[in-house]
């Protein structure tokens, strides 16, 4: 799926080394076909880092995107650089007004505070509520999975008693789900987390049904109002070495944290990791852009 992005976004040539479509704005415009209309609430610290990811699993179907990224107006980030934010971001209130076929809300390293406690919670939840009037299906990864369903369903989420961080073998509870075209029975998917939703929490709630699960890292994907809305627990997205990374970062910061599971190879950080969910994060986002958003998604979103 080639996708429409600004031609100075630092995403576009990293992607684009790595051989993924991306397409120019004066290419986009010349061609005759209404482009998906996503945007992605971006509530990551290193945001460069976590839109390239997301945009290079959104690039492998044979349609247009163009895609808005969204920050919040009632925090701002410290670790991305202002002109960066400047650029290519946008507010709510800029884009409030609009309809999206797509929309995409990340994880953040807030866990472990109440929601309510977050700076930003007021706005994220204006936001939610608007996402159920002005998308037509809405992607949440990891906290943001947590929020929503806290946010519309009264979902709790608990801290636990050390962090999972590793790679897990996952569960498909409903196979002829379209989400799940193309996956395996068993399928492993990367989590980084200190706090969890249950699944028997989720079950509990007659609008909400658990499409995946792990055995180690619990609830990993459910699904609300037929798909309109999804909850992802983990991050498919990830590159090879971003838990790597975090765990080197939490070593230098004094910390002792656990050797992410069933990630480096022999369970050696002194070895390269082993990638085992590449496959599944690209089927993952790829389905839900064809059988969520594209087939099911008004021509004309005055009309959602």
């Amino acid at each position: 799926m080639p996708i429409k992005i600004a031609n100075s976004l630092p995403a576009r040539a990293v992607l684009e080394s790595e051989n993924i479509f991306v397409m120019t704005e004066y290419r986009a415009l010349h061609q005759d076909i209404r482009p998906l209309r996503l945007a992605m609430l971006n509530l990551m610290p290193t945001k460069i880092v976590t839109e390239t990811q997301i945009l290079r699993c959104l690039s492998n179907t044979p349609l247009q995107i163009e895609v808005d990224l969204i920050q919040t107006s009632s925090y701002t980030s410290t670790h991305t650089p202002e002109d960066h934010l400047l650029t290519f971001y946008k507010t709510f209130d800029e884009i409030r007004g609009n309809k999206y076929d797509g929309f995409i809300i990340t994880g953040a390293p807030v866990e472990k505070m109440a929601f309510e406690d977050v700076d930003y919670w007021a706005e994220l939840c204006s936001i939610m509520d608007w996402t159920r009037t002005n998308v037509h299906s809405t992607l949440h990864i990891c906290w943001g999975a947590q929020a929503a369903l806290y946010h519309h369903y009264g979902i709790p989420k608990y801290l636990l008693p050390e962090k999972i961080s590793g790679v897990f073998s996952h569960r498909v509870l409903k196979p002829r789900e379209n989400l799940f075209r193309g996956f395996d029975d068993v399928f492993c998917a990367p989590h980084s987390r200190h706090t969890e939703t249950r699944a028997d929490d989720v079950r509990a709630n007659p609008e909400l049904t658990v499409l995946a699960e792990s055995d180690e890292a619990g609830l990993y994907i459910a699904e609300a109002r037929q798909g309109r809305q999804i909850f992802v627990m983990g991050h498919s997205e990830y590159d090879a070495d971003t838990l790597k990374s975090e765990y080197f970062r939490d070593l230098g910061k004094g910390m002792d944290p656990h050797i992410p599971s069933h990630y480096f190879t022999d369970d050696d950080p002194m070895k390269p990791p082993v990638v085992s969910w590449r496959s599944h994060g690209q089927l993952l986002y790829t389905n839900w852009l064809n059988h969520y958003v594209y087939q099911t998604t008004p021509y004309d979103l005055t009309r959602m």
